[in-house]
């Protein structure tokens, strides 16, 4: 499965501000397919991740009411390639398929594939015609991280060591939003490349 009109890739480590920045992407008109918002519905209760995470991992990692434990799985997976590793290989393409599903039926001016590992697997290569990084200093996505999901430092640098590193996702951008200033000025950045994309989309599908 593909997409074939024009898109975005937009990725970012965990705490660069990913959601804020495609938020604004979405008030202007573009329509948004999260990675992490389909990975979520894969793991509620019923979920179609449900079943083959409980036959690689064991019902320890289910809660009482169906779902995948987060925390328990993070703690699993995190600081462990080959227990990260098996559990991308259940659940990534599956969510491959939903967000290609997803885009082929959006409406928005163009589509956006928010993914915080676009960079890091073969899986996803394919989303975005351009790769739009979000980026921010390291500590301030530690902070963020630890602020935002009451994590411990150790934690917060596991799951950032987990990703592709900062260095990489720059050297493979496209377009760089620095989201270390005050709110205003990153909707400042994205309306501007909000009119860029419009362009190229439009100038694509002529």
């Amino acid at each position: 499965m593909d997409y074939t009109h024009f898109s975005i890739g937009l990725t970012g480590g965990i705490g660069s501000g990913k959601t804020f920045v495609s938020d604004i992407f979405s008030q202007l008109g573009a329509s948004i397919v999260d990675a992490d918002v389909v990975s979520r519905g894969l793991t509620v209760s019923g979920g179609a991740g449900i079943e083959p995470i409980r036959d690689a991992f064991g019902d320890d990692f289910i809660t009482a009411d169906g779902a995948l434990d987060r925390a328990k799985m993070r703690e699993r997976v995190f600081g462990n390639p080959p227990e990260r590793l098996r559990l991308e290989a259940i659940l990534h393409p599956l969510i491959r398929d939903i967000c290609f599903q997803q885009a082929k039926d959006a409406t928005g001016d163009y589509v956006i594939f928010a993914n915080p590992l676009l960079l890091d697997l073969p899986v996803w290569q394919g989303m975005g015609t351009r790769v739009l990084v979000v980026d921010c200093p390291v500590e301030l996505q530690i902070q963020r991280v630890m602020q935002r999901s009451a994590l411990s430092r150790e934690q917060a640098q596991a799951i950032i060591a987990a990703q592709a590193s900062r260095e990489k996702r720059l050297a493979k951008a496209d377009d760089v939003i620095v989201n270390d200033r005050e709110p205003n000025e990153i909707l400042k950045e994205v309306s501007r490349l909000h009119v860029i994309y419009l362009k190229m989309a439009n100038g694509l599908h002529l």
